[in-house]
């Protein structure tokens, strides 16, 4: 009898395809830890900003909360996944609003500014290799107006409360002995209806991200560590994932 053939690895743009009819279960799962963080970067954005830049927008429901709160009147959805656009309640037609079907990598063919830029739930994770990310980075830099606000957050690889105390300590220990980018490269997976859906990501350590925006030219201005389970604003940075406030030096 032929053995079953284990889930096929997917490019994280084809992976989002499939998820996209759930995507909105999986958001809400998380919802404590989307929601503070949404939080954070409407209470962080300066009064009277016009335009957003929301980069891996999935669905856009978040850049729209994000926007409407602030009265951002400017919209633009980055996201390559095809699935995840017509999955969400954005119209992308609305006033105000455009979306683009492109990946994180192809920002260098964009030609506009924003004052504020988002790249949230670990978007920068799916970009493969270390230089993509410091060149998406430097495209933030680019795209932004002089006193305008990036925020990015990512999963934290020495997240203590969500992977465990001995396995973080497996991590740091591995990543002490063996110094490579590669260290923070994990498999993602999701059940799609009974269906295992799988792909690539990165997890990183928070010397690891400042390492990538000095690379990129960029002052992270503000650390925020926060809870994936309830959402809480932690002060230790094992305690959580990190959401950084970045600008361009003056």
């Amino acid at each position: 009898m032929a053995r079953q053939a284990g889930p096929i690895t997917l490019d994280s743009v084809a992976a989002y395809d499939r998820i996209a009819p759930v995507f909105a279960n999986l958001a809400e799962q998380r919802k404590a830890y989307l929601d503070s963080v949404d939080r954070i970067v409407i209470d962080e954005i300066s009064p009277g900003s016009r335009s957003l830049l929301d980069v891996g927008a999935g669905d856009g429901t978040r850049a729209r909360r994000i926007a409407q709160s602030r009265s951002i009147s400017e919209l633009t959805l980055l996201e390559p996944s095809v699935a995840m656009q017509r999955s969400g309640a954005v119209d992308a037609g609305s006033v105000g609003i455009s979306a683009r079907t492109m990946r994180a990598q192809d920002l260098h063919l964009l030609q506009a500014e924003f004052e504020v830029i988002t790249c949230l739930w670990n978007v920068l994770g799916h970009i493969p290799e270390p230089a993509d990310r410091v060149e998406v980075l430097r495209q933030f830099a680019r795209l932004l107006t002089p006193g305008g606000k990036i925020f990015v957050d990512v999963n934290h690889r020495y997240n203590t409360r969500h992977y465990g105390l001995l396995p973080t300590a497996a991590r740091i220990l591995h990543d002490r002995l063996f110094q490579r980018e590669k260290n923070g490269d994990v498999v993602v997976s999701w059940d799609v209806g009974g269906m295992c859906c799988t792909t690539t990501g990165h997890v990183f350590t928070d010397h690891e991200v400042r390492r990538l925006c000095r690379s990129a030219g960029l002052n992270i201005e503000k650390t925020f560590v926060v809870d994936y389970a309830t959402g809480q604003l932690r002060r230790w940075t094992f305690e959580g994932h990190l959401l950084y406030m970045l600008r361009r030096p003056n």
